[in-house]
């Protein structure tokens, strides 16, 4: 029991940071973007635009308003049509994707917003274009935030994972839920618990030390 239990743990692991890793890189890169649109078409931005800003913004409190369980549901069709399967790791990406980028838009939004307003101005006074502030002011000046709100977006999946796993993703949740739950196995539910633990403590340390290296530097 203890060596199965051992594989399957493994397992899990492996499928969790499997559907995570996926989900955030995928996260990320659209969720950076989006949050760049939203901090240069503000009303005090570079390129200020209600037009843009406002719907953009919309979507983004909408999508952010639906519980991941009921999302997950929701985009059954979607999933099966992307994917090919409503079931599985892969199967997990799809709302793990959607309901992570728009949380990590707003906290990446946070950072590029506290860039000091006196660096743009003095990039505009030095004739930079709209472009060069973006990549040689805005996202360097917030990279250590950045940095520190993707890794909160990490730890956030991680939880939506089990979450995922619980009602057929796979993973950890998976594992939890039909070993441990369905089986009334507390050793089950409590090592799954401890590499969940695990995993986020991992997770954050490394980001705080990535974020606190990265501010070092700019300083």
């Amino acid at each position: 029991m203890h060596d199965q239990l051992i594989d399957l743990l493994i397992t899990g692991t492996i499928d969790t940071l499997l559907m995570v890793g996926v989900s955030a890189f995928l996260a990320f890169l659209m969720g950076l973007p989006l949050a760049v649109i939203l901090v240069c078409t503000s009303e005090h931005g570079i390129y200020p635009s209600l037009k843009i800003n406002q719907p953009i913004g919309w979507i983004i409190n909408i999508t952010r308003s639906i519980p991941f369980l009921i999302l997950m549901v929701a985009l059954i069709p979607i999933t099966r049509w992307i994917v090919g399967t409503s079931y599985g790791v892969w199967a997990a990406v799809v709302p793990l994707t959607l309901a992570a980028t728009p949380f990590f838009a707003r906290i990446a939004e946070v950072s590029l917003r506290e860039v000091d307003q006196g660096l743009i101005e003095a990039a505009q006074a030095m004739g930079c274009n709209r472009k060069q502030i973006i990549w040689h002011v805005l996202l360097p000046e917030a990279l250590p935030g950045i940095v520190a709100g993707f890794t909160v977006t990490i730890v956030t999946m991680i939880n939506s994972s089990a979450i995922a796993g619980a009602i057929g993703a796979g993973g950890l949740g998976d594992i939890a839920y039909r070993y441990g739950y369905q089986r009334f196995d507390l050793t089950v539910m409590f090592a799954v618990i401890l590499v969940l633990i695990v995993l986020v403590m991992l997770i954050q340390a490394t980001g705080d030390t990535l974020s606190n290296q990265l501010d070092k530097r700019k300083i």
